[in-house]
């Protein structure tokens, strides 16, 4: 059978082929048009990438390589006696477009161990930040002083022939997922836990890992690491950290460099950021109804108050989906689950049944449903991780997996330099008044 790396050349080799014959035949065929609106709005519905990995579906929600998250807990292997799926078989299915095996699973699982050492200089340079920068910074700072282990930036230096760019590119993707459990829980235990670091445990899969080095034991908060890094590892590739890292990546900057850029977009209050900004506002409704079980009506007087102070409420609405996200879905089956009785997650369930039915009454809503973000972070703080500024980082490393399997997919399938075309309002008037047919 060979090793992963050498099953994903072949695949992608015949991805290559096939690829070829499409544009050969169909090239030149439209595949959609472009609105005025659209190009000052935010491009919003505009097809103009191909992500390998995943798929979103306005009324289904995510799939990845055709599976429902319903199916990938079915479907994924999973930990001796776990019952969540394992990341390392999703990052599998994304690389290589089928389920894995249980021996597939188990291999991504030991090459990852194996790569898993973390250079001091990383440490050191984290080290040298203020105890107060947010973690996100810390974390990205700690990405690019990774940088100086990539292999692809070596062997570009040396003269690597284009169509073995996908060789290197597939290792340093490797070895900076690997790493990054490493990294986050350092800045965890370094801001939250006095400087108090756990070693890593050689024999936990990469999510029970994470969760160890965070000083994490119980054995369900392993489980619902593989969950969250399951359910947060890719969202097709219009996303802004998702398409970050592919647009630096096809000016051909190695993972590392490609990976941070997507994640300083993570870090923003509109992509991954809005996890922290969903339990800060929780908390801040607890505090001012001096409750922190909230009934119904109090978390509707809320939510209008919030909307009428020209806030949105967060964690509500999404750029694509028009149903409750199934991430939220798969987040809140696990509270139900493990945590039934829990005030918080209680509470999100409350804010579940009150805000959408608000949301709909404005009538400018297209999705009053919740997202991802809305039920994360209540589970969390069951457990004791009640630091939100963290949360995005979290977010971050399961972002890894996708991002880091496309970028594989970019390099094995020679894609090019992104660069789309802009134009100016000068040049949209002169349009409009018929004084320009072609922007050039």
């Amino acid at each position: 059978m060979g090793t992963i790396k050498e099953r994903f050349k072949v695949t992608a080799d015949a991805a290559n082929t096939e690829i070829k014959e499409l544009l050969k035949e169909h090239g030149s065929k439209k595949i959609g048009e472009v609105t005025l609106a659209q190009i000052y709005q935010g491009m919003r519905g505009m097809t103009g990438l191909v992500t390998e990995t995943s798929l979103l579906d306005a009324q289904e929600g995510i799939r990845f390589r055709g599976y429902s998250i319903p199916e990938l807990q079915q479907k994924l292997p999973k930990a001796p006696e776990g019952g969540e799926p394992l990341p390392e078989g999703l990052f599998y299915l994304m690389l290589m477009g089928e389920l894995p095996k249980e021996e597939d699973a188990a291999e991504i699982t030991s090459v990852w161990q194996r790569r898993s050492h973390v250079p001091n200089h990383v440490f050191d340079i984290i080290d040298a930040l203020p105890i107060n920068t947010h973690p996100m910074t810390m974390f990205v700072t700690g990405v690019m002083a990774l940088q100086t282990e990539s292999n692809f930036a070596k062997e570009y230096a040396k003269g690597i022939n284009k169509k073995d760019y996908w060789n290197p590119i597939y290792d340093d993707a490797m070895d900076l997922i690997a790493r990054l459990p490493r990294i986050a829980a350092y800045i965890y235990r370094r801001k939250y836990k006095n400087n108090d670091h756990i070693q890593p445990n050689g024999l936990l899969d990469w999510a029970g890992n994470l969760a160890h080095m965070m000083g994490f034991e119980d054995e369900s908060f392993k489980e619902l690491m593989r969950l969250y890094m399951t359910i947060h590892a890719d969202h097709e590739g219009g996303n802004v950290s998702a398409h970050t890292t592919h647009l630096v990546g096809s000016a051909l900057s190695d993972p590392f460099l490609s990976y941070a850029a997507g994640m300083n977009g993570l870090a923003g209050p509109l992509h991954g950021l809005a996890n922290q900004e969903v339990i800060k506002w929780i908390f801040e409704m607890q505090e001012e109804l001096g409750t922190d079980t909230p009934s119904k009506e109090q978390i509707e007087e809320y939510v209008r108050k919030t909307l009428a102070s020209g806030k949105v409420v967060p964690g509500y609405g999404h750029a694509v989906l028009r149903k409750t996200d199934p991430r939220f879905t798969a987040q809140m089956e696990f509270g139900k689950k493990h945590m039934p009785d829990d005030k918080l997650v209680n509470t999100v369930w409350k804010i579940y049944d009150t805000v959408p039915p608000i949301l709909q009454s404005l009538g400018k809503i297209k999705n009053p449903w919740p997202n991802v973000d809305a039920h994360s972070g209540a589970l969390l703080v069951h457990y004791g991780l009640v630091e939100y500024e963290f949360y995005t980082v979290l977010f971050a490393v399961s972002r890894a997996l996708g991002v880091l399997a496309s970028l594989c997919w970019d390099r094995a399938l020679g894609l090019p330099l992104e660069r789309p075309k802009s134009v100016t309002t000068q040049s949209v008037k002169l349009w409009l008044e018929g004084k320009a047919e072609v922007w050039e």
